[in-house]
């Protein structure tokens, strides 16, 4: 729990007033903070503006003579008119920005009785937002003024839900956190905004786990810190962000990377080892491909989720951490829970907030403001400017936003791609030329992730389906019909599992259904033909 008090207010430029020996008779709202016998204030940040600075002088030492325990720190704020609301909020959220807050070892009352009305409103809004992690505190005189009668006080802990007609003044708040969420980018799908917007929320209003799924390179890790980073900025979580690819983990060092482990616990422990989690306390821990950790691992998991407890490998004394938990995975963990690869109870655990983030080729109105960031951060990196010329970008977008352009590696072929065109302007300018031989770059990457062979090689490998049908049958298919399903088959025989082969058969269907049931109509399509899984996998 925080042991230190620190108070945030204005200085009483009326109320504060005085100079003469009587100054301690009359009740000063900012000295009589430091005359409570039942509140110990250890700092005072007192704000101020110049043409009030030898009353602010006055005042310090004065609080230093009441409380020599109670250290004042003078804060001039550049404000020349104290009642226009933009320039006082402007500046006190500068402030605020730049103020270095510990909420874990220090509690903050914002004190909103002394400066202009429109500063206390502002006070009040920081407060309200989280800006300023702390409560309010009202002071009152006594009723009859006297130098031992500090008056009383009040501390007012916000709750937001009180204040829904005050909601609407934080909406330029909420969009700089989207913005931030989506990296500065004007995105233009409706959908993956909706989806932005409640990932903001969530972040800023829930601790507890959110599942990001998708395809690899559709920013799961990228949203993630960003997620944290907003998190921190509003002093919700003090530690750091840990990330770990649990694809990386492998046998008996994946419970030792994570839970950490007791010096002699295996062949190879010299020394103790603290693990993933407890170096994610009071921060942000993202599991990448939380589906390819092991059950033991999993189990482990779910403890130190619910719990905030833990063993860690070879002890017997539990250790703590409490982090938030955000996991990633490209697969579908419900056929996972289904084919007993993933923990039923964990994934119940993990998806109380799950969230699919579309790959690029569903976002296509998306890569032009994509591209334009990209080509800007590239700029920068490079030390030099570089822009398409109107048609190349004509030509790059067209094709980009084409059935053509598979984008099977999503953002990270969507960077790889730029980089390359800014690395290869001549003076800066990307121009048509450049574009033609980076777009037959793009065909050449994706070919492998295209149905394998022409028209002409598939018509005669269809002759494998007589393998799996009646000659008679087979005569009475269409070509069109003849090739989907040799092509289908191929797909079964390279899968592991009927869900797997639905899943890479329904890739972009699947996105558009409320309920998905990969290898139902996977098994349907087979049904048809008079085919099962278990004739098409061999």
């Amino acid at each position: 729990m925080p042991n230190k008090t620190v108070v945030i207010g204005f200085l009483g430029t009326q109320l504060d007033s005085g100079r003469g020996a009587g100054r301690w008779e009359k009740w000063r709202p900012t000295v009589s903070l430091v005359q409570h016998e039942d509140m110990q204030v250890h700092r005072l940040e007192l704000l101020y503006t110049r043409p009030h600075e030898a009353l602010a002088q006055l005042i310090r030492q004065d609080i230093e003579t009441a409380s020599p325990e109670t250290a004042v720190n003078l804060v001039l704020l550049a404000m020349a008119d104290p009642w226009d609301f933009g320039e006082v909020y402007g500046v006190l959220y500068d402030w605020v920005k730049q103020y270095p807050f510990q909420p874990e070892k220090e509690r903050y009352w914002t004190h909103i009785t002394t400066g202009t009305h429109v500063a206390q409103i502002c006070m009040f809004l920081l407060t309200e937002s989280r800006l300023i992690p702390g409560v309010l505190l009202q002071t009152s005189p006594p009723k009859k003024q006297t130098r031992a009668n500090p008056g009383s006080y009040a501390l007012i802990d916000l709750d937001l839900s009180r204040y829904d007609g005050l909601a609407q003044r934080f909406d330029q708040a909420q969009r700089d956190a989207l913005e931030f969420l989506k990296s500065g980018i004007a995105t233009r799908n409706a959908h993956f905004n909706a989806l932005i917007e409640e990932i903001e929320r969530v972040a800023l209003r829930s601790k507890a786990p959110i599942l990001l799924t998708g395809p690899t390179g559709a920013g799961k890790s990228h949203l993630a810190r960003r997620m944290f980073e907003l998190k921190k900025s509003r002093h919700l979580v003090s530690g750091g962000f840990v990330e770990v690819n649990c694809a990386t983990l492998q046998g008996e060092g994946a419970a030792s990377t994570l839970f950490g482990h007791k010096k002699g616990a295996f062949t190879g422990a010299a020394s103790d080892r603290a693990g993933l989690l407890r170096t994610a306390h009071e921060g942000v821990l993202f599991l990448d491909e939380i589906g390819e950790l092991g059950l033991d691992e999993q189990a482990m998991l779910l403890k130190a989720v619910e719990e905030k407890r833990f063993y860690p490998v070879g002890s017997d004394r539990e250790v703590s951490s409490d982090f938030q938990l955000i996991a990633g995975t490209n697969r579908d963990l419900r056929v996972d829970v289904l084919e007993g690869r993933f923990r039923e109870d964990l994934y119940a655990r993990i998806n109380l907030w799950s969230y699919t983030l579309p790959g690029l080729a569903q976002r296509p109105e998306d890569i032009e403001p994509n591209v334009d960031h990209l080509v800007t951060r590239c700029a920068t990196e490079l030390g030099r400017a570089v822009r398409f010329n109107a048609e190349a970008k004509s030509l790059y977008l067209r094709f980009a936003q084409s059935p053509e352009a598979l984008w099977s590696g999503n953002f990270r072929d969507l960077a790889a791609s730029v980089t390359r065109l800014c690395t290869l302007a001549e003076g800066g300018r990307i121009a048509a030329p450049l574009v033609e031989a980076e777009l037959q770059r793009l065909r050449w990457l994706w070919q492998m992730n295209q149905a394998p062979g022409d028209v002409a090689r598939l018509a005669d490998d269809a002759v494998e389906l007589a393998d799996l049908m009646p000659a008679q049958t087979l005569d009475q298919l269409d070509l069109f019909d003849r090739l989907q399903l040799c092509a289908v088959v191929r797909v079964c025989r390279a899968s592991r599992t009927l869900s797997e082969a639905g899943r890479t058969l329904f890739d972009h269907s699947r996105t558009q259904r409320t309920v998905v049931n990969d290898a139902d109509r996977l098994r349907k399509y087979l049904q048809k033909h008079g085919l099962r899984w278990d004739d098409v996998s061999r």
